[in-house]
């Protein structure tokens, strides 16, 4: 599928050229589009006439500038096909190792991964689930659909949160990827498009590539404003692309941290019902809510045919191997059938202990108490000490989204190993590369290891010349 961009949108995302010359103001401002991936890798960029009209420059304005962007390797210029947006070669995936455990030197921080230790009351739903366990031993310890009381347990949340389900719409899995990929083997053929956000969590894109789909990324919106998804983007890709499925992050988007709100999540369902298009809701975020403001209605709620998946990992523990998919019911037996093709049934006792901590709100919010505390001391950290890094504050989830002013996230990833600091650089969360401006900071560590991080990132920083020339080293795995 060849995407194009229309000379009206790119005027648009560009805005006003503050920069003189205008040639050189037009090409930073594209630059930092495609690099952020608003403008998605590969769309074609209108014809020089056209951006002349639409922004109001001469013709030799925007000639000028689309050679400077060809020259900087944020373009290319195909003969006869015009002018394709591109990001440098080292700038596309660099540290892209995304599934897998490393071990890090003793006194290193690792904030690869977005998840932190267990929730307390843990060992003592362990207990209790021990307990509970010889009532099931006389059977097989197979179940395929998951632990009855868990199923129920599951659809009750949703109940309460305003979407009705019966249990026999929960099919309990090996985690929130499991419940992915069992997706993507179910629902998708080989030659598919799958609709994913860009950026967005690399271990999910490729655990929908299983079924031999192929990704198309949808660009977000500015990911230092307010909005979130750039809706209009969005639908202009779902009536080129077809795709059958979309991967949808309302809840406290991974990297970014954005929550759709209700008026977004109408929109986006009713472009989805238009195209034929299926949501894959990830809520494995969704219960990370941080402030009191009432959350939206589930985005299934909007969407009826959607499919949702959720987890226990990051609010309870990722040692409990335990989530879930929600889907309507006659789609349920497609799934378990695509399940049973994967492994025949999570952990019986891994679901005991959710069963049990699912009933411990006074438990959650006093979870939810900890990483508040642990969000602001590294935000309070990065701004006392890395003033010119910008970013927003959540209302939820796990990581900040972070802009560094110039240089190389990748550059800098690889520079902080040295200083004991594990970070992944905005270019793993492309589904085409780009982003290497960018870098995803987990704030899921106790405090003081938060604000020991960020101490060193300012060494480091200050330390590096202004482009960074250094070259990566050995990159690190991305867990969560």
């Amino acid at each position: 599928m060849q995407r194009s961009l229309a000379p009206e949108r790119l005027a648009a995302l560009v805005g006003r050229l503050d920069r003189a010359p205008a040639y050189r103001g037009l090409c930073l401002a594209l630059q930092e589009l495609i690099g952020d991936g608003r403008i998605p890798i590969d769309t074609r960029l209108p014809s020089e006439r056209a951006v002349a009209g639409a922004l109001g420059v001469s013709r030799n304005t925007v000639a000028r500038a689309y050679a400077e962007l060809v020259a900087a390797g944020f373009a290319s210029a195909r003969q006869g096909a015009g002018t394709f947006a591109t990001v440098p070669m080292e700038r596309r995936r660099a540290h892209d190792r995304a599934l897998g455990a490393a071990k890090v030197a003793e006194g290193a921080i690792d904030l690869t991964c977005a998840a932190g230790a267990a929730t307390p009351g843990t060992a003592a739903a362990y207990a209790r689930a021990v307990a509970a366990l010889p009532a099931y031993l006389s059977g097989d310890g197979y179940l395929p659909s998951g632990l009855p009381a868990l199923q129920a347990r599951i659809a009750a949340l949703y109940a309460r949160r305003g979407l009705p389900t019966r249990a026999a719409q929960i099919v309990v899995t090996s985690g929130a990827l499991s419940a992915l990929a069992i997706v993507a083997r179910a629902l998708s053929r080989p030659g598919d498009r799958i609709l994913v956000d860009t950026p967005g969590y690399p271990n999910a894109m490729a655990a929908l590539t299983l079924g031999g789909a192929r990704l198309v990324g949808a660009p977000m919106g500015d990911p230092l404003g307010d909005g979130g998804w750039d809706l209009d983007a969005i639908e202009a890709t779902l009536r080129e692309a077809a795709p059958r499925l979309a991967y949808v992050i309302a809840d406290f988007h991974n990297p970014t941290g954005f929550l759709m709100d209700q008026a977004q999540r109408a929109r986006y369902a009713a472009a989805l019902e238009a195209a034929g298009t299926r949501a894959v809701v990830d809520e494995t975020l969704q219960a990370t809510r941080l402030s009191e403001a009432p959350m939206p209605a589930p985005f299934a709620a909007f969407a009826g045919e959607a499919v949702t998946v959720g987890s226990a990992s990051k609010l309870c523990w990722g040692g409990l191997r335990v989530g879930w998919i929600r889907a309507p019911l006659a789609l349920v037996e497609r799934l378990v059938a695509a399940r049973v093709q994967l492994d025949l049934g999570s952990s019986l006792f891994d679901q005991l202990v959710v069963a049990e901590l699912l009933d411990a709100e006074a438990v959650f919010a006093a979870r939810r108490a900890q990483v508040r505390r642990q969000r602001d001391a590294l935000a309070r950290a990065l701004r006392a000490r890395l003033p010119d890094w910008r970013f927003r504050l959540p209302d939820g989830g796990l990581s900040l989204w972070v802009r560094l002013p110039h240089g190389s996230a990748t550059q800098l990833a690889a520079s902080l190993e040295g200083e004991g600091v594990h970070l992944a650089p905005g270019p793993v969360f492309g589904a085409e590369g780009g982003f290497d401006r960018w870098l995803r900071i987990p704030y899921a560590k106790p405090e003081a290891q938060l604000v020991d991080a960020v101490e060193r990132m300012a060494r480091v920083w200050s330390a590096l010349p202004r482009e960074g020339r250094r070259r990566p080293a050995a990159a690190r795995p991305l867990i969560a």
